[in-house]
């Protein structure tokens, strides 16, 4: 079968194209945007890319078109394949009926965390031996690519709550069918298809109804997922956060150690490289659901051990005189609050510098403006940058912060200005959902200059 993939270097429908050709398919694509590291590796795997959305970019060959979920009606490409009759299908579609059937599908929803709890499972099961497939939003260290098929029955998917496409408006995890879902928590998000809170607790419902009664559902213990739970649920449910259900004790204040209880009964304890306590809830969602699938709390524990994390995800991606500049997918301000907190409890008193691009669809409609300035007051300075397609003004969350924040509309001058502040010791937080201009390596280099100028 030839799939063409329409949004193919999105990370999920990227995923979606490395599934396909592992099952042996033709395979090609198209985006709007055509770059590294995405585009490599999907040219590594024989897939051929063509960048923009031309109907030419259509193969004549193609059996099917699977319409990534940032396709909208007006898309050449789009409106081509509807006037041409061709056959057409969603990328959670497609995965549902083409690598999910018949397998133990393991799927991590929730507002925050379902990446790096994805790639935790990934992680363990692997480690036990099981050899899982997987399709995640993003690169897990311990494995260098976001999607495999693997070898066994286990397949563990990152269970999105957007929705699915154009012509199917459902979030893409009712299509996962999965026999364990952790439900990691619940915040509004997601702005621009979801009027409210209760929209997204109606959708996470939908997906409680697809898990069997012999399945199980880890979920936080949170007043959102109550209420989700509360519409109905056929389902044993594992709560992680309170003393009757997974818990740490002996808490690391880095979160860097911990021991894993399930009620009264100590598990073990998990001493890793991660930071936060947003991290141990993960880790304790991901050993609750991999004991569902087969694995023994101490294997996991062992795994986490040596978990490398993700990309984009706190990760150091560099140093320079000194100065260590972060990378972390951060856009809500929970996740910018407890990734700050994380960062201070593992560096004590030295300086953090915090540069945050608001650029999810959710902070450009300015619906978290409220909250952003008090989830940055970890920080000793903020740099706060003013997207040029942003409909509202980021010097009042400035203000908020005193003498402490900046707001600047121009990349180079964003750059300049973080290297002057900079001195030896200070940790750099770098925080979007996106590439940020490239933003990083800029900055390296920045303060390799400087310094060789000095």
């Amino acid at each position: 079968m030839h799939l063409h993939i329409l949004g193919i270097c999105g990370t999920f429908m990227g995923g979606i194209a490395l599934l396909a050709r592992a099952l042996g398919h033709t395979v090609s694509g198209q985006d709007a945007n055509v770059y590294p590291p995405m585009s490599t590796q999907l040219a590594e795997a024989g897939i051929t890319l063509t960048e923009g959305y031309a109907p030419e970019g259509i193969p004549a060959s193609a059996d099917v078109v699977v319409i990534g979920n940032a396709m909208s009606r007006g898309n050449p490409a789009v409106e081509y394949v509807l006037d041409r009759g061709l056959a057409y299908t969603s990328g959670p579609q497609w995965l549902a009926e083409h690598v999910l059937a018949g397998r133990f599908v393991v799927a991590v929803a929730g507002t925050h965390g379902k990446t790096t709890t994805s790639a935790m499972l990934a992680r363990i099961l692997e480690h036990a031996g099981l050899a899982p497939g997987f399709l995640i939003g993003g690169v897990p260290q311990d494995f260098g690519l976001s999607a495999r098929l693997g070898t066994t029955d286990f397949f563990v998917v990152e269970a999105d709550e957007y929705d699915t496409a154009f012509f199917d408006k459902r979030s893409k995890f009712v299509h996962y069918r999965p026999r364990t879902a952790v439900l990691n928590n619940l915040e509004y998000d997601h702005a621009d298809i979801f009027p409210d809170l209760a929209a997204i607790q109606r959708q996470f419902h939908h997906l409680v109804r697809t898990v069997p009664h012999s399945g199980l559902i880890v979920a936080a213990d949170e007043r959102s997922l109550d209420e989700v739970l509360a519409m109905g649920c056929w389902t044993p449910v594992e709560r992680v956060g309170c003393e009757s259900g997974w818990h740490a004790r002996a808490l690391a204040p880095d979160g860097s150690a911990f021991d894993v209880h399930l009620g009264e009964e100590r598990l073990g304890r998990l001493e890793w490289a991660l930071l936060g306590r947003h991290n141990v809830a993960n880790a304790l969602a991901a050993v609750a659901a991999a004991r569902h699938a087969g694995v023994a709390p101490a294997v996991a524990i062992d795994a986490l051990a040596e978990f490398q994390g993700v990309k984009r995800r706190m990760e150091v991606r560099g140093r320079v005189r000194g100065v260590t500049v972060y990378d972390d997918f951060a856009h809500h301000p929970t996740a910018v609050a407890t990734t700050v907190d994380g960062l201070r409890k593992r560096v004590d008193g030295a300086r953090i510098l915090a540069v945050l691009e608001p650029r999810s669809n959710t902070m450009r409609l300015g619906v978290h403006r409220a909250s952003l300035a008090a989830s940055l007051a970890a920080a000793d300075r903020v740099f706060l940058y003013q997207p040029a397609n942003m409909n509202w003004d980021l010097a009042p969350v400035a203000a908020a912060l005193g003498g402490r924040g900046s707001v600047l509309d121009d990349l180079d001058a964003l750059v300049a200005a973080i290297a002057r502040e900079a001195h030896e010791g200070d940790h750099v937080l770098i925080m979007s959902n996106g590439g940020f201009g490239g933003i990083h390596q800029k900055l390296l280099d920045a303060l390799a200059e400087d310094f060789a100028n000095t």
